[in-house]
């Protein structure tokens, strides 16, 4: 627990840390990766280009700051850091790392205004942070570990099958190696995956994109050109190869009730919309799948699309647009997702989940507010580090 005189010092230095975040950030990522090169492969290095990683960081540590002292809504805020920390596989010993680099970060880019008072008071608000962050992760490994067919650390999973799902996206279904059960996860969630590329271990997270079925899990990747993960997935690895994955985890998940639901996707973001339209249509629920894609050849899960439309034809209406395309293609329409055309098809009442790329998220959250959507109908789940939707 912080003491009084260090509670004083984090309120009036605050806004200048906050002024200076960004830097702060920017500086902590390379000055980590220097000190404890062994940490790197646990970070995308794409997001650490594009800034992404480090504004998340930032936004964290604001959020904390702000809302320590109501503990309920900083359990929601981290809720989703900790399911990240848990498909990583995040230990507490990693966070005495971060604590170090950070606090050297803050006193290169502050200097001399970081008197050794202020920083025993921002080391205390970290190690607060960490105690809290090691506190909520623990109950999920734990909980997951003893659930039926559940394990913790890393686990060993053979690819049993691919398919190839458009031009860019392929599925990849795993069985675990020992030959023993999977604990199942929640429709919507992803699943930590540890990749051996040239000899250095790289982790990813991937949406599980099947129902749970207690014996394997299935993800489907878009080969990105510049993705080193994707890309091994999709030109290297081959049914009967090996890797490691680690608990799902996950936010996006389905909230019980009765009401409609608009399931809004982009590109791959559709991979977690599949197994929550499948769980909501067998609760009985209403379910609007709208579907947007580049062009006929980057659509993906048609055929399966259609089938659970004829398994549900009251209660399952597919929508599909394409960015690029004719007649020929069979889609409902040509063109972006605006607000029109969502109008057209949201459900009075509607709970709305969605996901894709930034531009796309970012349009749907401005549409569903101006079509009256409440915040707490509104569901989203970035596939990177998190950003705000205004941020283009």
């Amino acid at each position: 627990m912080l003491t009084q005189t260090q509670e004083s010092l984090i309120a009036a230095t605050a806004p200048v840390v906050a002024e200076h975040l960004d830097a702060i950030t920017q500086r902590f990522y390379p000055l980590m990766f220097e000190r404890y090169p062994e940490v790197a492969p646990l970070f995308n290095q794409t997001h650490q280009a594009s800034g992404g990683q480090p504004r998340a960081l930032a936004a964290a540590v604001l959020a904390y700051v702000q809302l320590r002292q109501d503990p309920e809504r900083v359990r929601d805020v981290l809720a989703t850091i900790v399911s990240k920390h848990v498909s990583l596989d995040i230990r507490p010993e990693q966070y005495p790392i971060v604590g170090e680099c950070l606090m050297a970060a803050i006193g290169e880019v502050l200097g001399d205004a970081v008197t050794p008072e202020i920083a025993d008071a921002w080391g205390a608000l970290y190690g607060e942070l960490a105690g809290l962050l090691i506190e909520l992760e623990e109950q999920r490994y734990r909980a997951f570990e003893h659930q039926a067919g559940g394990w913790r650390g890393p686990r060993e999973f053979r690819i049993a099958e691919t398919r190839q799902e458009s031009a860019v996206i392929r599925s990849f279904v795993f069985e675990p190696s020992d030959g023993g059960p999977v604990a199942e996860h929640l429709p919507g969630q992803y699943i930590g995956v540890r990749l051996t590329i040239d000899g250095q271990p790289v982790h990813r997270h991937y949406s599980l994109s099947a129902l749970p079925d207690g014996r394997r899990y299935r993800i489907s990747v878009k080969r990105e050109a510049d993705g080193v993960a994707s890309r091994h997935l999709h030109d290297v690895m081959a049914v009967g190869d090996t890797l490691e994955l680690l608990p799902p985890a996950g936010e996006l998940t389905l909230v019980a009730g009765d009401e409609p639901l608009l399931l809004a996707s982009g590109g791959v973001g559709q991979t977690p919309m599949l197994p929550i339209a499948r769980q909501a249509l067998a609760e009985g629920r209403r379910v609007v799948y709208l579907h947007a894609a580049q062009d006929a050849e980057q659509r993906a899960f048609a055929d399966e699309l259609e089938a659970l439309a004829a398994e549900h034809p009251e209660r399952l209406s597919a929508v599909s647009v394409l960015e690029q395309g004719d007649g020929a293609d069979h889609v409902d329409h040509v063109g972006r997702v605006d607000r029109d055309l969502l109008a057209r098809y949201l459900p009075e009442g509607a709970r709305c989940y969605f996901v894709g790329p930034q531009g796309f998220m970012s349009a749907m959250e401005r549409f569903l507010k101006e079509l009256g959507v409440p915040d707490e109908r509104r569901h989203y789940e970035h596939f990177g580090p998190a950003r705000p939707l205004d941020a283009a």
